[in-house]
């Protein structure tokens, strides 16, 4: 399995090729929609600009790895093979998901795409095993605190974006004007400064920080002396631009363009987690299972709580395709068009309708305004208006606004999403960009009554485009996890259960498809655990009866011939192992049936169980020890046999005069029970095999050793009822450690 398990980390990773693909052409509007908005340079600049930006940030990202790691899910509650399912149905989604946006020419947020893909995986497989396991809840599974402040960043960010691009822009129009040439003797170097030291200070200090390849001792300096370092960029840049201007270049452009640069380099640094994260977790995973966990199908994904650590190759690789996306996508530019169009300056055809909701809006806002501009001076409200005066303003042919707007949208927005990435907040950069967009076209008067309106159903259809497709797939998630459910044997009983809207309705013909092949699979192993029941059942009568006749006929016959003798006992040995082997396959037919719910301390049941086995350990000459101590929930009766089935193993194929060890011990979120013995090891090649039903390692001792070659099996089966996983954690020529793990 290993090698199907590696081909679908391999098919993650050609995802994560296509994602980056369809996610860079939606994303292409973060940084391009302003620098082509106002042509503040030809096309082909902007763009060697952009990818210069884009592969600097994707060298310089990592820390945001660490949400599709564990901020979304619980890792150390789920096996691989399940984190598998979810990490597939996540990256599936996405790409169908933003190739459907791109070709609409309709931006979205690969950021949201990412959280709520990963939330309705491992929501829907959850609910599936909260099916199976008493006395678990959501907050078990889904780290909701963390899920919670990543939802609510991410719409917070929305509001942040467009209020603040709203003030600032309407700031900035006051200070600049639209015949800002006019006004820009001293004030244009101080705004350059600014602009320039905030992209500085937030994009190469904050982000070149965080990266792998900076020492502790840098990072420490960069800490330091951060003040000095801001207020000599601050000094230094401001002089920079005022000189350019006495030298008649237009500052406005090389700050659009520094803007360009750094906001492609933020959106590299914070949304590559949304193309590669989750193929980089599965790879982590595939990595730690194959070294711990090789062969289990219980294997519980811990290791993803530890820190991320992407390879430097990962991420020249993806900057280096996010690079050609962005040179040869056509899809880019249609979803350009779109941000452009709702934010600029003049009106003309809009590309959406009317709504109810935004002639609410538009209303309201309206009406607000009224109500301020009653308020207001006449000497401030008629001073404020000469400054907002569009007459003679200066916006290149074709542009759809000028170079102020352009400066402040990308300056705004990098600021924003850089101050998100530092904090290790997964802010949307496409909310944010489109956000600030919106609010500082709105703050220069760009939207009329009737435009308003149009360009407000805009905004609601961008982001509410998203929740309507997810809500549109949810389906196919739900249907995903109930088959990987199913074919885990966790709950047999799952259905997908769809409501019939229409009977046309593909998405219903499919999963009503699943649900009937479900009902024949679970007849199918009902019927097969019935007849192990029945089976086991109907035999125990005759063999119990030829027992009692061969034991009547040896205590009737004790001077029996030494060939009739030894006939005898053959017999008498087969028919107990019969008898034994019948009573297993019994307990192992009706497992599922029995309550999980029992408190159980496992120092004493250890105890109790060293007790029990004593005459078998005395006889072998085998020492017994126990220490450490743990408390669980789970079946008492199961429990007890798992630990007597490992210990009595033990004892059997130990070595004389040997010692078997049970320690229990708490380990982070998980109950670790090992046992101990000095025989002779397991090869390794036998390490997985040993708990299929009837293996033997060495079938010429075996049945000298007595048992039926089900005890490990019956092991097996109850560590996976219980939510837990038993593997040879050490094997040597001085012995045999197995380890049971049971969540807490």
């Amino acid at each position: 399995m290993e090698t199907v398990y590696l081909g679908i980390i391999l098919f993650l990773f050609v995802l994560a090729a296509f994602d980056l693909v369809v996610g860079v052409s939606n994303d292409a509007v973060n940084f391009l929609s302003s620098a082509v908005g106002a042509k503040v340079a030809p096309y082909r600049i902007i763009m060697w600009i952009a990818a210069t930006g884009i592969l600097c940030g994707a060298l310089m990202s990592n820390g945001m790895m660490e949400i599709a790691r564990h901020g979304i899910f619980r890792p150390e509650q789920f096996f691989f093979q399940e984190l598998l399912c979810i990490f597939l149905a996540v990256m599936v989604t996405d790409v169908i998901i933003l190739d459907v946006f791109n070709t609409l020419g309709l931006p979205t947020s690969t950021t949201v795409s990412m959280v709520f893909e990963l939330l309705g995986g491992t929501f829907a497989l959850t609910l599936v095993k909260m099916a199976g396991t008493e006395g678990m809840h959501f907050a078990d599974y889904l780290n909701t605190e963390k899920a919670l402040s990543v939802i609510m960043g991410i719409f917070l960010s929305v509001a942040v974006a467009f209020f603040f691009g709203m003030v600032v822009q309407w700031l900035a129009r006051l200070l600049f004007t639209f015949r800002y040439r006019e006004h820009l003797k001293w004030s244009i170097g101080l705004f350059g400064g600014i602009a320039s030291t905030a992209i500085v200070y937030f994009m190469l200090i904050k982000g070149v920080k965080d990266t792998s390849f900076m020492t502790p001792e840098a990072k420490a300096w960069i800490a330091a002396h951060s003040g000095t370092i801001a207020l000599a960029c601050l000094a230094g840049f401001t002089v920079i631009m005022q000189v350019l201007h006495w030298l008649r270049i237009n500052v406005f452009r090389i700050v659009v363009l520094l803007g360009t640069f750094a906001l492609a380099m933020a959106f590299a640094g914070n949304d590559l987690v949304n193309f590669i994260g989750v193929p980089l977790a599965g790879y982590d995973s595939y990595l730690d299972y194959a070294a711990n966990g090789a062969g289990s199908d219980s294997y519980l994904m811990t290791s993803l709580n530890s820190p991320a650590r992407t390879p430097f190759f990962f991420l020249a690789a993806a900057g280096l395709i996010m690079v050609w996306t962005l040179c040869t996508s056509k899809k880019a530019q249609k979803v350009i068009k779109t941000s452009v169009d709702l934010s600029r300056q003049d009106e003309g055809e809009e590309m959406f309708g009317s709504s109810a909701v935004a002639r609410s809006i538009v209303r309201t806002s309206m009406s607000l305004a009224n109500t301020v501009a009653n308020v207001t001076p006449p000497r401030v409200k008629a001073w404020v208006n000469t400054r907002f005066s569009q007459e003679e303003a200066v916006i290149a042919d074709g542009a759809a606004f000028d170079l102020v707007r352009a400066s402040v949208n990308l300056l705004l927005a990098s600021l924003l999403i850089a101050l998100g990435t530092s904090l290790k907040l997964p802010l949307s950069t496409t909310y944010v960009t489109f956000m600030v967009a919106m609010g500082t076209s709105l703050a220069d008067r760009a939207w009329g009554r009737e435009s308003a309106v149009f360009r407000i159903t805009g905004v609601l259809s961008v982001i509410g485009g998203y929740f309507i497709a997810s809500r549109a797939l949810r389906p196919v998630r739900q249907l995903t996890a109930t088959a990987n459910a199913i074919s885990d044997g966790q709950d047999l009983k799952a259905r997908i259960g769809l409501p019939h809207t229409s009977g046309s309705d593909e998405i219903y013909q499919l999963s009503a498809s699943f649900d009937n092949m479900f009902d024949r699979l679970e007849r199918s192993f009902e019927a097969e655990q019935r007849f192990t029941s029945d089976a086991s059942h109907e035999l125990r009568t005759p063999l119990a009866l030829m027992q009692a006749q061969l034991e009547l006929f040896s205590a009737e016959h004790p001077d029996a011939r030494p060939e009739t003798a030894d006939l005898i006992r053959l017999l008498r040995e087969q028919t107990e192992r019969m008898t034994q082997m019948t009573k297993t396959l019994l307990e192992m037919s009706e497992l599922r049936s029995v309550p999980c719910t029992d408190r159980i301390e496992l120092g004493p049941m250890a105890e109790e169980i060293l007790t029990d086995l004593a005459p078998l350990a005395e006889k072998k000459g085998v020492a017994l020890v126990c220490d450490g101590d743990g408390v669980m929930t789970g079946s008492d009766t199961l429990i007890y046999r798992l630990l007597f089935n490992l210990t009595e193993n033990a004892i059997r194929y130990n070595r004389p005069n040997g010692t078997v060890r049970i320690s229990i011990a708490e380990e982070e979120t998980q109950i670790v029970v090992r046992v101990a013995d000095s025989g002779c090891g397991i090869p390794e090649e036998y390490r997985r095999s040993i708990f299929q039903p009837f293996f033997r390692v060495d079938k010429s001792r075996s049945r000298a050793y007595g048992g039926v070659g089900l005890g490990l099996s019956l092991v097996w089966e109850i560590a996976r009822l219980h939510g837990g996983e038993v593997l040879v954690e050490k094997s040597t020529e001085e012995g045999t450690t197995m380890a049971v793990r049971f969540p807490c």
